[in-house]
C-alpha cells in the first residue's frame, strides 16, 4: 500500500466543496503540493495530518485510517505550520521541545537524551533556558521543527513554513525538511523553487488534483496556469 493514499475523497463545509473526488496513491519520500490560495491545498494536508475529516471516501495514511486509528496516526505524524507561535506553549525552549514528548512513554532519562540531540540537532541547545516567546521569527520556527522532530516521526506535514521567514531561516529550515532522514516529507508551499527539490509534486486547482509527478512537468503546468 502506498504511504498516503486518498480514494474518491471529498470535503464540504456547508453549502462550499473544499476538495472535490481526489484520488492519489504518493510513496515517494518528499512530496509538493503546490496550487494558488484557496484550492485546496492545507485542507489536502489537514486530511493527510488526520486534522480534518473527509465528508466522503477513504482516506489511508501510513496504512491508517484518521477517522478510526487517530491516535496511532498523531504517534507517526508530526505536524509544522506558517505560524510557530500557534504551536509554542511552554515558557523555554527546552520546556517546549520536551512538551511535546509528554504521551510518549519514554523514561525520564531517555526524554532528556532526545530533547538535548533535538536542540543541538537545530542550533538551539544554547538558548534552551531562553523564553520560548521572546526568540526571533527564525529560531521559533526552528523550536517549532525541533519539537516536531523531537518525535521521530514517520511523517512530516508542513504547511507553507517558510512563509514569514527572511532567506537564511528559509534555507536553515528547508535543510532540516528535506535533509537525509527517515522521515516522509509533505510539503505545502508557494516557493515554487523548493517544490522543485521534492521528489514528487501534487498540482491542486478549484479542489481538485490537476497535475500530479515528476516536479519539473507539473510545475511547468502551474506556472502555465498562471499565465492565462
Amino acid at each position: 500500500m502506498s504511504a498516503l493514499l486518498l480514494d474518491e475523497v471529498s470535503v464540504r463545509w456547508g453549502d462550499v466543496v473544499v476538495l472535490r473526488d481526489v484520488t492519489c496513491a504518493l510513496d515517494a519520500r518528499t512530496i509538493a503540493v503546490i496550487g494558488e490560495n484557496g484550492s485546496g491545498k492545507s485542507t489536502f494536508a489537514r486530511i493527510v495530518g488526520g486534522l480534518t475529516p473527509a465528508t466522503r471516501g477513504t482516506v489511508r495514511v501510513l496504512g491508517l485510517d484518521p477517522a478510526r486509528d487517530a491516535a496511532r496516526l498523531r504517534r507517526r505524524v508530526a505536524m509544522v505550520f506558517s505560524n510557530p507561535d500557534a504551536q509554542i506553549i511552554m515558557p523555554t525552549v527546552a520546556e517546549d521541545v520536551a512538551f511535546s514528548l509528554r504521551s510518549d512513554k519514554l523514561p525520564r532519562e531517555e526524554k532528556r537524551r532526545r530533547v538535548r540531540a533535538a536542540l543541538e540537532r537545530f542550533g538551539l541547545d544554547g538558548i534552551a533556558d531562553r523564553s520560548a516567546h521572546d526568540l526571533s521569527g527564525g529560531q521559533k520556527q526552528l523550536l517549532a521543527l525541533c519539537g516536531a522532530f523531537v518525535r521521530e516521526p514517520d511523517l512530516v506535514i508542513a504547511d507553507e513554513p517558510t512563509a514569514y521567514l527572511d532567506a537564511r531561516n528559509a534555507r536553515r529550515v528547508t535543510g532540516h525538511l528535506l535533509g537525509k532522514g527517515s522521515h516522509r516529507l509533505l510539503l505545502v508551499t508557494h516557493d515554487l523553487d523548493l517544490a522543485k527539490r521534492c521528489d514528487q509534486v501534487v498540482f491542486i486547482q478549484d479542489g481538485t488534483i490537476a497535475a500530479i509527478g515528476d516536479p519539473a512537468p507539473v510545475v511547468a503546468a502551474y506556472e502555465a496556469h498562471l499565465a492565462c
